[in-house]
């Protein structure tokens, strides 16, 4: 028990003391803040997003040049602290200086100045994102497929950090926008068309003949007083499997859902990572897959199709169409890059860590010529002959009885040259995700693969 007991003290010291320290809880952090000026956050092209500034009679004011586009990933550091600034709150006010400047400081009852975090946002790519989403609240989640990198994030609406304090009642009393909400990561929607992908899967892995399969559509499919229409009532005729997903057909994937196995459902989607906290430190709300056997044919088909109760967030997409792109295998998103101090040197350098397969190279490759199809003559053509290849899956998400929508894109693309990324969109109330959601992802594509 003794040698027990002396273990444990040592993995708390040593292992666990860093987040014991940086918890929100901890009053030791404000000791901290006594002695050492609060570092920057850097982009990774070295964008200052936060710094602060020292007045002469020693007041200090946290200042964000960038003001609202990297709101909610950098997020604020006045009421509280959300975003980079909570979650690495005691890198920043550590400091690393010279150790003789650090003496010399402290005999003159001088503050030492903080280390940085440098992210790994991209600042072309986030304007990019930010600027196309407009004026349309939603989220746009740019990951680097083969790292985990996040190169951009975006949430809207947003808020600027440099006023908050002054706007804070308003803001909080406001229950009509969550300008506060991270829609990136805590952003519950429902998926829509986006869906399909699983369904797609589920069905592959139930029917190895899946290559013959057809269905006539006639616009609408009722079954036991259920019915299921194709967006706008389109008729797409004849279709397989993968002319299906290309042109999104609602009817066609309804009837595939009455067809599945509910359990290996279930556990299909258990795999992909839904009803669980995602990995890495940027997890907001889980993703929710409630269908069971016991379900009616309506919410079968509804869930089918993505509507019924399911719901995702933009980031837990992105790292699905990535693992998609990676023939399966899935990398834990992460959002800073290292840290360093006011010198430049680096004090501790974050990597990029795998955190497995998540589905077999070959569905991978299945998926990945039906997301290619979606763009060569499907719902997402607006991207092809670009000077890069690009794949994906559009959606058009209904969230209430009139019929309202929600748009998406899905995707990832590649370039020589360039290490492949993989993105998600919503465009709240954007209506059809061609319209709304792949404009968007096409401006992020244009800058990144440009630059």
């Amino acid at each position: 028990m003794f040698c027990l007991l002396i273990g444990y003290l040592a993995y708390f010291q040593i292992v666990k003391s860093e987040s014991v320290i940086n918890s929100s809880y901890n009053s030791r952090l404000d000791l901290y803040a006594e002695h050492v000026i609060r570092g920057d956050i850097l982009s990774g092209d070295g964008e200052v997003l936060a710094t602060t500034s020292v007045s002469d009679d020693g007041t200090e004011t946290r200042t964000y040049p960038y003001g609202r586009m990297f709101a909610h990933a950098v997020g604020y550091f006045n009421n509280g602290k959300s975003g980079i600034e909570s979650t690495y709150n005691f890198n920043l006010l550590r400091s690393h200086s010279f150790f003789l400047n650090q003496i010399l400081n402290d005999l003159k009852d001088e503050k030492n100045m903080g280390d940085s975090v440098v992210t790994t946002l991209d600042y072309d790519v986030q304007a990019a994102a930010y600027n196309a989403l407009g004026s349309n609240d939603g989220a746009v989640v740019v990951l680097e497929a083969s790292t985990g990198k996040v190169i951009a994030m975006v949430s809207k609406p947003d808020y600027d950090p440099n006023t908050l304090a002054s706007e804070w009642d308003s803001i909080v009393n406001d229950d009509s926008n969550s300008v506060l909400l991270n829609r990136a990561t805590s952003g519950s929607y429902p998926p829509g068309s986006v869906f399909k992908i699983f369904t797609t899967l589920e069905y592959i892995h139930e029917n190895s003949d899946y290559s013959t399969y057809s269905f006539t559509c006639e616009g609408e499919l009722s079954i036991d007083g259920n019915e299921i229409h194709c967006y706008h009532n389109s008729v797409h005729g004849t279709q397989d499997l993968i002319t299906s997903f290309a042109n999104s057909c609602n009817t066609s994937y309804a009837n595939i859902g009455l067809t599945l196995n509910i359990s290996s459902f279930q556990s299909l989607m258990e795999d992909m990572l839904f009803n669980t906290t995602l990995p890495g430190t940027l997890s907001g709300t889980a993703s929710s897959f409630t269908l069971s056997s016991d379900d009616s044919t309506g919410k079968i088909m509804q869930t089918a199709i993505g509507q019924g109760d399911t719901s995702v967030t933009p980031l837990h997409m992105a790292m699905i169409a990535a693992a998609i792109d990676q023939d399966g295998v899935l990398y834990t998103p992460y959002i800073v890059d290292h840290t360093e101090n006011e010198n430049g040197t680096v004090v501790k350098q974050y990597r990029s860590s795998e955190y497995g397969t998540i589905l077999s190279e070959s569905d991978a490759a299945i998926l990945q010529e039906y997301m290619s199809a979606v763009v060569s003559y499907g719902t997402a053509t607006a991207l092809s002959g670009q000077s890069y290849d690009a794949a994906g899956k559009t959606g058009s998400a209904e969230y209430d009885s009139a019929g309202n929508s929600h748009g998406w894109f899905v995707g990832y693309g590649s370039k020589d040259g360039y290490s492949d990324i993989a993105i998600a969109v919503i465009a709240e109330d954007g209506g059809s995700g061609s319209s709304s959601a792949v404009p968007v992802a096409k401006a992020v594509f244009d800058c990144y693969f440009n630059q």
